[in-house]
């Protein structure tokens, strides 16, 4: 009787979702975003996106394969970290630079932790950090219609310049090929979230948190265009419907992902307004993935029914 199994009160819901269906939907609703990210920076993103989920589902199979494991590629969960890998990517980012973090996110971020389910942050932007702290000038330089500078968040944090915020929501500027087009993004997030997939309380209070943040802290207080100029420029709607909303990484609990959400725009704000760098989503969506555990603690709804101690010592002592 060491092992007992806990069976919560009906009713029970009966879900027919799968990992493989889940992750098709993912797929799906990132294609907006791919389309226009290589309809905007051409073929080169087209080659990176096809190398970087071609190479994370090779990565699986072969670890599978030398570990004996079962093969787990056909639940589309490689191809979808692949996918968000290259979308986080600058468009003329080197290849083998790219299958380097491909295999970090694989092998280190995912199967070591025993594979899907198990591990304890978003593989993909475990990737996407390891590479800014690997290959830091390659990861922040971005070139657009032959032009190397500087993306809009960028030069809206030296110099406080907002470029067109038309361009930042159509997708039309400098940055890595997944992130530019927020219209396509929400394109996406609107279909998940119509779909069940993803919860809307993640990215709303992360969305609505930042904004409150930056309106307080930021140099551009409460400005309607300083504030669309932080939503449209980086990776923050990306991050906020396709990245922090990952099943595995996030809280379950309804309260714990608001408090989840509210956590990542505070610290989203924190790295963008005092830190040395214009962008901090993924950095602050790894942290808060570290603090699930104590949110998912403090959040977890409270049993209807709770079995006596007393009743526990008299059942041990033989009483009634």
């Amino acid at each position: 009787m060491s092992e007992m199994y806990n069976v919560s009160s009906n009713p029970h819901v009966r879900a027919k979702d799968t990992t493989t269906g889940i992750m098709l939907s993912v797929i799906i609703g990132l294609l907006p975003a791919t389309i226009f990210g290589i309809y905007n920076f051409e073929y080169k993103a087209a080659i990176l996106v096809a190398v970087c989920v071609a190479g994370s589902v090779l990565f699986e199979g072969a670890y599978e394969f030398f570990m004996k494991q079962k093969l787990t590629v056909k639940d589309l969960s490689a191809a979808v970290t692949g996918l968000l890998i290259a979308l986080n990517l600058p468009y003329d980012f080197p290849i083998w630079m790219a299958l380097i973090g491909c295999g970090f996110a694989i092998i280190v971020a995912k199967q070591v932790f025993g594979g899907i389910g198990q591990n304890f942050m978003n593989p993909a932007l475990a990737a996407r950090c390891f590479l800014v702290l690997s290959f830091g000038t390659r990861m922040t330089v971005f070139t657009y219609d032959g032009i190397t500078g500087a993306t809009p968040l960028k030069q809206l944090k030296d110099t406080g310049a907002v470029e067109s915020l038309f361009d930042m929501f159509i997708g039309t500027t400098g940055g890595t090929i997944g992130e530019t087009s927020v219209i396509a993004i929400l394109i996406g997030g609107i279909f998940l979230l119509i779909k069940g997939v993803i919860d809307f309380r993640i990215p709303v209070s992360y969305i609505l948190s930042f904004l409150l943040f930056m309106g307080i802290f930021g140099e551009g207080g409460f400005s309607p265009e300083f504030l669309a100029a932080h939503l449209c420029g980086g990776g923050l709607m990306l991050g906020a419907f396709f990245m922090a909303t990952d099943y595995v990484t996030s809280p379950i609990t309804k309260a714990g992902r608001i408090v989840f959400g509210v956590l990542l725009g505070i610290l989203t704000g924190i790295f963008r307004v005092f830190g040395p760098n214009a962008e901090g989503v993924s950095f602050a969506i790894i942290f808060c993935n570290l603090l699930v555990p104590i949110i998912e603690k403090f959040t977890m709804p409270t049993a209807f029914g709770r079995k006596s101690r007393i009743f526990n010592i008299k059942k041990k002592e033989g009483g009634n």
